[in-house]
């Protein structure tokens, strides 16, 4: 009976155990269980795979205690266990950054342009999210639930026809219902923990309209892409 699985098996395992141990800073022996209970604190790639990672740990001991020789094991993982595990400690040896997936020209507005202008980028590229500037000064992300806000706001009760008065993107900004509605991060996070920074903002009912990524993740510095909840949902 063959054994090329299982040895790609704890190939992978061995150094995903190392990297556990590497972000905790481990320096003497800890059960791989505690392990991930300690590093998916500080690495958020840990705590995605946390469930995978157990069972990985059960295979692992089954393989290495039951062995009866070097050609024969009891528990030879199947193909596609072998391909995850190696698939997970790529990942966790080289998560993608934020800064290489998401980068991009971001299209933004001056506070002092027209509605006119943002409605015309929605018809044509269907944009939900504008980040707007007064000259290089970020004052914030207007969303197409803004502008609806704005426009049931100035029809009022007793109007029957949209208001003739074009607003600037200064007078949208006043009507999205959470103001900070967005977060600066750096070009260097991974996409797991800006799929993380979603999540938390959601569990705080502070939901995020996007993350506008940064060199550093300052607001005074140029804006070097964006990030949208649609756009984490397609991440792994």
């Amino acid at each position: 009976m063959g054994t090329e699985n299982s040895d790609r098996f704890l190939t992978a395992f061995n150094r995903i155990d190392h990297r556990l141990r590497d972000i905790i800073g481990a320096k003497d022996f800890i059960p791989f269980s505690r392990l991930i209970e300690q590093a998916k604190r500080k690495d958020v790639l840990v705590k995605k795979y946390e469930d995978d990672l157990r069972s990985y740990a059960d295979l692992r001991n089954a393989i290495v205690h039951h062995r009866i020789s070097l050609n024969y094991v009891i528990a030879e993982p199947h193909p596609d266990v072998v391909e995850r595990i190696e698939y997970i400690d790529a990942t966790l040896a080289k998560p993608i950054l934020v800064g290489q997936m998401f980068r991009k020209r971001v299209l933004v507005f001056q506070e002092n342009d027209s509605l006119r202008q943002v409605l015309k980028i929605i018809r044509q590229r269907k944009y939900t999210q504008f980040p707007v500037y007064h000259n290089k000064q970020f004052r914030g992300l207007i969303t197409t639930v803004g502008i609806t806000n704005w426009l049931a706001s100035t029809m009022g009760d007793h109007h029957s026809q949209v208001p003739n008065r074009i607003p600037t993107l200064h007078d949208i900004l006043t009507h999205e219902k959470n103001r900070v509605n967005y977060k600066f991060v750096s070009k260097c996070i991974t996409i797991y923990e800006a799929e993380e920074i979603f999540k938390q903002g959601v569990e705080r009912g502070k939901r995020f309209e996007a993350l506008l990524i940064t060199e550093h993740g300052k607001p005074h510095q140029k804006l070097i892409g964006i990030i949208t909840p649609l756009d984490i949902v397609k991440v792994d």
